[in-house]
């Protein structure tokens, strides 16, 4: 039995009717929310890095109690909305796939396309946040942390297009299947990681700036944290950028 697929149920796209304005809707939607949460993650790890360096702690706890949650929500939000309409575009493309292939006479089953991407970038991101969590020093590093990724992040690639090029899925089914799958991870990051390091030292910086409250030594670890993770996310979003263009414009998997 299928599993149910977000979209699937539209019919396929055509000149008429409501699919189509959904769809593009969005795509929309998806693209706006994406370009607000890469542009943020590049400001989080080219820009505000320098910047913060360059200033002494009292104007560090003056700045971040004022500009990090603002910049935070719209960063977490922003990721959670591209994702989650880039998802349901990519479960309708999944299923129209499926509906050609089986109008031709071959079975197609797009429920195991959908809950392989799921698991396997889901693992990928447990993966690294095992690491990141770790004692270790090195995991907490751009470098150490990304030396492992740059394995673990292909590897799981390899899996998902293995598992499902069984002949009816499409160049966009898969390469959205590792775009989307590389934007699954780097929003995990984002809400798993990153915004639970910033919570905190947010709140600590709060209470020095209201009452002279010390901040406590872990803030130091935990602004590395989400710098190492903000930094692998900067890179992953190149191949993850990639393979969303590929999908419609460079035919890798199915000529």
């Amino acid at each position: 039995m299928e599993l149910p697929l977000l979209l699937v149920a539209l019919p396929p796209m055509a000149p008429a009717g409501g699919a189509p304005l959904v769809l593009i809707l969005a795509r929309w939607i998806h693209m706006i929310a994406g370009v607000m949460w890469i542009g943020l993650l590049y400001f989080f790890v080219l820009v505000n890095p320098g910047f913060m360096g360059e200033l002494d702690s009292k104007t560090r706890t003056l700045i971040i109690p004022k500009l990090m949650p603002r910049a935070m929500l719209w960063f977490r939000w922003s990721s959670l909305v591209t994702v989650i309409a880039g998802f349901g575009y990519w479960n309708y493309l999944v299923g129209s796939d499926a509906r050609a292939s089986e109008a031709a006479g071959r079975l197609a089953y797009p429920g195991p396309v959908i809950i392989s991407f799921l698991v396997i970038w889901t693992v990928a991101f447990a993966i690294e946040m095992g690491l990141v969590m770790s004692p270790l020093p090195v995991f907490k590093t751009v470098t150490g942390l990304g030396m492992i990724m740059v394995i673990v992040l292909p590897v799981a690639a390899y899996i998902f297009v293995a598992l499902n090029e069984t002949g009816w899925e499409s160049n966009r089914t898969l390469c959205i299947g590792i775009g989307g799958g590389l934007g699954w991870f780097m929003m995990l990051n984002v809400w798993g990681i990153v915004w639970r390091m910033h919570k905190k030292i947010i709140r600590w910086n709060a209470a020095a700036l209201a009452d002279g409250a010390s901040i406590p030594p872990e803030a130091r670890k935990f602004a590395q944290i989400a710098s190492a993770v903000a930094g692998v996310s900067f890179w992953v979003s190149f191949p993850m950028l990639f393979f969303m263009g590929a999908a419609s414009h460079y035919a890798i998997f199915v000529q």
